[in-house]
C-alpha cells in the first residue's frame, strides 16, 4: 500500500488543518494509507520517511532544524514525493535554502491582497495534472508574486502584470522524487472552485508517481 504523510501547522490564517482534512480522506479513498502529524519532527526521522511515497508540507512560515531540512530533502532526493499548496511549499521555512530549491519557489508578495477575481490560464494541456482541465477564475482570495527556479516544468499561470505571467502550477524533480506545486490555497474555501481542488489532488498522485 502506497504511504503519505501530511504535516500541519504554523500561521493557523491559511487553515492548514481544514486543508487537511479535506484532502487526506480523498487521498486514503485513493488507496493510501494515509498519516498526519502536527509536529516538524517527523521530518528528521529518516526510517519514517524512506518509507513513503509522498509527503505534504501544510506549514506556513516557520523553520526547520538542519537535521531535520537534510532527513526531508535527502528522503525526496531518494525518490519520495513532495507535493502542497500555496504557502505549504512556498512560504514555509523561510530560512532553510536547501528546502526552497527542492520546493522550486518562493513566496515573495501577494500583489493587491485579496483580489475579486483573478483568472487561472492552463499553459500545458498534455501533463496528467492538468490534461482537460480549462482556465478557470479565482475569486476572493489571492494570488502570489514568487520568486521562480527557472527548471521548473510550469504547468499554469496567471497574469501579474503588463504582459507579464507568473507560474500558478510546476512541477519539477529533485533527485529521484518528484514535486508538484500549487499556489493557489490561502484558505480551504479556494478549494470550492472545482478546477483548485482537483488539480492538487492530481498533483498528489502525481508526485506520489
Amino acid at each position: 500500500m502506497r504511504k503519505a504523510l501530511f504535516v500541519w501547522g504554523g500561521w493557523d490564517g491559511h487553515t492548514p488543518r481544514k486543508c487537511v482534512d479535506l484532502f487526506a480522506p480523498w487521498l486514503a479513498e485513493q488507496g493510501f494509507d494515509v498519516e498526519i502529524a502536527d509536529t516538524l519532527d517527523v521530518f528528521a526521522d529518516d526510517e519514517k520517511l524512506k518509507c513513503l511515497n509522498l509527503v505534504v508540507p501544510v506549514w506556513t512560515m516557520g523553520e526547520l532544524t538542519p537535521e531535520q531540512e537534510e532527513t526531508l530533502c535527502q528522503a525526496v532526493a531518494r525518490g519520495v514525493g513532495l507535493a502542497g499548496w500555496h504557502a505549504g511549499l512556498a512560504d514555509a521555512f523561510r530560512s532553510n535554502t536547501e528546502f526552497q530549491f527542492m520546493a522550486g519557489g518562493q513566496f515573495v508578495s501577494h500583489p493587491g491582497g485579496i483580489l475579486p477575481a483573478w483568472n487561472v490560464k492552463i499553459t500545458n494541456r498534455e501533463h496528467e495534472i492538468t490534461k482537460d482541465v480549462a482556465d478557470f477564475t479565482m475569486r476572493d482570495t489571492e494570488r502570489y508574486y514568487l520568486h521562480i527556479d527557472p527548471s521548473n516544468e510550469v504547468l499554469a499561470t496567471t497574469p501579474i502584470a503588463d504582459g507579464f505571467d507568473m507560474p500558478v502550477i510546476w512541477t519539477r524533480n529533485w533527485g529521484r522524487g518528484r514535486v508538484a506545486y500549487n499556489s493557489i490555497g490561502h484558505t480551504c474555501k479556494d478549494f470550492e472552485v472545482p478546477e483548485a481542488k482537483l488539480l492538487v489532488q492530481r498533483s498528489l498522485l502525481w508526485a506520489a508517481n
